[in-house]
């Protein structure tokens, strides 16, 4: 008889008895089944059917490189500080989502690259705040290299990536951006009659629209905010950008809520309305899903984005399995309910809720309260959110919550009602449990390959990393986890990141032979300038540690 350890025992379960024994035992399985309704193009290869899935899976390390499985290579296609353009501007710091477009149909040799940048490093970029704040070179280092980048890049003659930097689309989203507000809370008293704002920053995951648009979303903006004496509740919301066209005003989606996103996918209901899945970045936070009121049609293009001004954001009651409507009506009436107690994370009384609550703008600006008030559940930090492109599934990636013991974090799995996104009931189990039995620990950004792999990235902090019960998993990294085959049920390393650094934004290119992937925050935990704990990616001259996204190949067609 076959020997089988308890990550691979996982394989051969029911999905029945899966939500019971995952917790403890490591893994759900998938059903291998074709998805029923549209999903945006953002989960890499689902069209393909090209990458093998198979490799020799690394070790743990905690050396100051980036490791791949035998076979494989990568180049740095763009670093910290690299120019992107004839005009000079240059790439950000702390890349983190990346998706590719490509130039000329399904080409996989050239396209432009979106890239997040998600904060900076005063060591590194701005230097220290002086005792009265920022100067304004500061200031516009600190937003400058923050928001996104688009890069154009193209594979040469021998196969190697490289970055155009003559490209005519290469530009940068900063927070120094003009940006337009669509949507209830335009020009709403809740942002301060604004219309237009500044800039965007702290810009974590994302997502691709089905009108092959980008979604960015702000997620840890207020520090940003606070240095740059800027209105918060400019920030915390989910930006649009076509990435081919300048001219097309970059906009921020105010009906998407307000909270500390951290990605979206975006799919379609069985009646063709869009439906927008999020993850709240925080300990104790909520899942949303916002469903238009209209519905999607492919011959509008780009004009489809007006679908993003006009629906309804639903918080996740997990008790209950439903989807609860933010709506200023049901807040009001919760609110005013004889006997109502002010949920326990929200620091406010119920005298001033009710002030703050007086039109749907303020449900939308305050979500995450508004969520809490009507049952949203708290959960623990659920960060990226992805819809399975074989049978409809959802899977959020709650990273870890210290609060409630829940240090390594799980992988949970929406059952829509009828299998259909834009259901208000749905079930869950736990798909996969971070620790020692599964092989790694906080998962982060999730993706599928077309051979029905789950693929996560790691979220350790660079305080915990290689320390206490985080010592067993090495650096952060990138791992695999199939769900048939041989190898079913086992999460194996593909990657292995540079010291206090985290991989994220994975993307494939059309074909899956390369994919693209950011190296963040390198050095992370460095206090001096001449003693650095990274020198990732390791230039020859060079004085300090870089974040930079690679372009990985050596999948096999």
């Amino acid at each position: 008889m076959e020997n089988m350890n308890r990550r691979k025992f996982l394989s051969y379960l029911g999905t029945g008895t899966v939500a019971l024994a995952a917790a403890s035992s490591g893994l759900g399985v998938l059903t291998g089944q074709k998805a029923q309704a549209a999903t945006a193009d953002h989960l890499f290869g689902f069209k393909t059917n090209k990458v093998s899935g198979y490799f020799n899976p690394i070790q743990h390390s905690t050396e100051d490189k980036l490791l791949l499985p035998k076979g494989f290579q990568y180049t740095v296609v763009a670093a910290y500080g690299d120019v992107i353009n004839a005009a000079g501007d240059t790439f950000g710091y702390n890349n983190d989502y990346t998706a590719f477009f490509p130039i000329n149909g399904r080409n996989s040799d050239k396209g432009l690259l979106w890239v997040n940048h998600e904060y900076t490093n005063p060591i590194w970029v701005e230097g220290p705040a002086g005792q009265g704040g920022y100067s304004a070179d500061q200031l516009k280092k600190l937003l400058y290299n923050q928001g996104g980048s688009i890069i154009e890049v193209y594979r040469d003659g021998d196969g190697a990536w490289k970055m155009d930097k003559n490209s005519q689309y290469a530009r940068r989203i900063t927070g120094l951006t003009p940006f337009q507000l669509t949507g209830p809370a335009k020009g709403a008293k809740a942002v301060g009659g604004a219309s237009t704002v500044q800039g965007t920053f702290a810009n974590c995951s994302g997502g691709v629209t089905l009108w092959h648009t980008v979604l960015s979303c702000e997620e840890n903006f207020e520090s940003t905010a606070e240095a740059a004496k800027l209105n918060p509740t400019h920030y915390g919301w989910v930006i649009e950008v076509d990435p081919f066209n300048p001219q097309w005003a970059v906009r921020k989606h105010t009906a998407l809520g307000r909270f500390h996103h951290e990605n979206s996918a975006m799919g379609l209901a069985a009646d063709g309305r869009v439906v927008v899945y999020m993850g709240d970045d925080e300990k104790d936070a909520c899942v949303y899903k916002y469903i238009s009121k209209g519905k999607f049609d492919a011959s509008k293009d780009k004009a489809n984005s007006a679908l993003l001004e006009d629906g309804t954001l639903y918080a996740a009651n997990f008790k209950k399995g439903a989807w609860v409507a933010l709506t200023l009506d049901a807040v009001q009436k919760a609110l005013n309910t004889q006997g109502f107690k002010v949920p326990s994370l929200i620091s406010k009384t119920a005298d001033q809720l009710k002030a703050q609550f007086q039109t749907q703008a303020d449900v939308l600006v305050y979500a995450s309260e508004a969520a809490l008030i009507l049952g949203g559940t708290p959960t623990d930090r659920p960060e990226d959110v992805e819809i399975s492109p074989f049978d409809n599934t959802i899977f959020i990636a709650h990273t870890n919550n210290d609060n409630h013991g829940n240090i390594h974090g799980h992988i949970t799995r929406f059952f829509e009602k009828d299998n259909d996104l834009g259901a208000l009931e749905f079930d869950f189990e736990i798909f996969a449990a971070g620790g020692r039995q599964s092989g790694f620990s906080a998962p982060d950004n999730l993706t599928f390959d077309s051979n029905g792999n789950l693929w996560t990235v790691t979220d350790i902090s660079g305080s915990s990393l290689n320390k206490g019960v985080h010592t067993h998993f090495g650096n952060n990294g990138l791992y695999v986890i199939p769900t048939v085959g041989k190898n079913a049920g086992e999460a194996m390393q593909f990657a292995s990141a540079p010291v206090e650094s985290e991989l994220t934004g994975p993307s494939f290119t059309p074909d899956e032979t390369t994919l693209f992937l950011s190296v963040q925050h390198p050095g992370e935990q460095t206090k001096e300038v001449n003693k650095p704990t990274s020198m990732w990616p390791h230039r020859k001259g060079d004085s300090q540690p870089r974040p930079a996204v690679v372009a990985i190949t050596g999948f096999k067609l």
